[in-house]
């Protein structure tokens, strides 16, 4: 499914503030996540991928201290990954089923491509802890939104592994960062049906000042 991306701007171009584009407004009025248990081969290959990931990191992104990194699972190493979840769910949960463990062993096997979103804030950076992980989750959301308009389907999650220390030790994550999200990404088979949504009447309102 390899299209054409659209090279990076250069460093002292200059950009417009905004641009009219109702293709794009209907793109993001429908966006939606698809399950990861039906994605389905092909997904992403490595070029595909760093262009994903290049594009994905054009958030906000307060002082540029780009406070995230991202580890890809794809081919043998989704498995391997689910031998870790499995050992670590036992180690939890002596009592475990084998059924229990084999649901373990699938979490990555299910899409073709896993991106783990790493938050890595620089904690003695003025810039406050929780507006880097707000640029996290903004790296999390886009890679969505730029594998979703290079024709793949996505899904972003989290499970108990995402928050487990031990299981962050074992991927190599440093004790002041963590998951931010597994970012699960291949081909949709079927449409999806539409979920319902917030309403902006009970969710949006006007300051009305003093």
């Amino acid at each position: 499914m390899m299209i054409a991306y659209p090279e990076a701007p250069a460093a002292d171009a200059m950009l417009a503030a905004s641009q009219s584009n109702e293709h794009m407004l209907a793109f993001l009025n429908a966006r939606r996540s698809f399950p990861a248990a039906a994605l389905k081969e092909p997904g992403p290959n490595p070029e595909e991928v760093s262009q994903i990931v290049r594009m994905a990191m054009r958030v906000p992104d307060h002082r540029r201290l780009a406070p995230w990194r991202v580890i890809v699972f794809g081919g043998e190493a989704r498995a391997d990954a689910g031998e870790v979840f499995a050992a670590r769910h036992l180690e939890l949960n002596p009592n475990a089923t084998l059924e229990e463990l084999d649901r373990e062993r699938r979490r990555f096997c299910c899409a073709p491509l896993v991106i783990a979103v790493i938050s890595n804030p620089d904690g003695s950076h003025k810039t406050p802890v929780w507006e880097q992980e707000l640029s996290v989750g903004a790296l999390c959301f886009n890679l969505l939104l730029v594998a979703n308009a290079a024709g793949w389907a996505g899904t972003w999650l989290t499970g108990w592994m995402a928050f487990d220390r031990q299981i962050s030790r074992e991927f190599g994550l440093h004790d002041h960062e963590r998951f931010a999200g597994f970012i699960h990404l291949g081909t949709a088979k079927e449409k999806v049906k539409e979920r319902p949504r917030p309403t902006t009447e009970s969710l949006l309102s006007y300051w009305p000042g003093k």
